[in-house]
C-alpha cells in the first residue's frame, strides 16, 4: 500500500473530526430529549380522622405547609406559604411572621406589615366518607 498524499490524510482527519463531533452532538441530543423531570408536588394530603382534631384547634400541618383551623364553622386551613416571595411563615402568638422579609400577618392571615401585599390564601378541606379530612392546596 503506497503512503498516503497530504491530500488523503487531511481527507480522512477531517471526516473523523466531523464524525466523532457529530456522534457526541447527537448523544447529547439524546441526553437531553430523554432528561426526566422532577414530579409535580402533592396538592392533596389526607391529614387523618376529623376526630383527632379538638374544637377551637389550630394545629400546624408542617409536611404541607398548612395551619389546619377546627372551630364552630368546621373546618378551615391556610397555606404557610408567604405571598410575597414563597417562604414558609411562622407561627407566633399573635399571627405569623415571614423570616425571609420580615412580613407579619394576623391570626386569620391578613396582611399586617409588609412587604406581601396578600393575605395568606385559604386551603379546601373536604371530609371523606371514612371521616378522614382531605386538605387540597391547589
Amino acid at each position: 500500500m503506497p503512503d498516503p498524499s497530504r491530500r488523503d490524510f487531511l481527507k480522512l482527519a477531517t471526516t473523523a473530526f466531523l464524525t466523532t463531533t457529530g456522534l457526541i452532538g447527537v448523544g447529547a441530543l439524546i441526553r437531553f430529549l430523554d432528561y426526566q423531570t422532577e414530579p409535580a408536588p402533592k396538592t392533596e394530603f389526607d391529614i387523618g380522622l376529623a376526630s383527632n382534631y379538638a374544637m377551637n384547634s389550630r394545629t400546624l400541618l408542617a409536611d404541607v405547609p398548612a395551619v389546619l383551623i377546627h372551630n364552630q364553622a368546621g373546618f378551615s386551613a391556610l397555606s404557610l406559604v408567604c405571598t410575597h416571595l414563597g417562604c414558609t411563615v411562622e407561627q407566633k402568638a399573635d399571627g405569623f411572621t415571614c423570616p425571609c422579609h420580615g412580613s407579619r400577618y394576623d391570626e386569620n392571615g391578613k396582611v399586617l406589615r409588609g412587604p406581601a401585599k396578600k393575605s395568606l390564601p385559604s386551603l379546601r378541606v373536604e371530609t371523606s366518607a371514612d371521616g378522614h379530612l382531605i386538605l387540597h392546596t391547589n
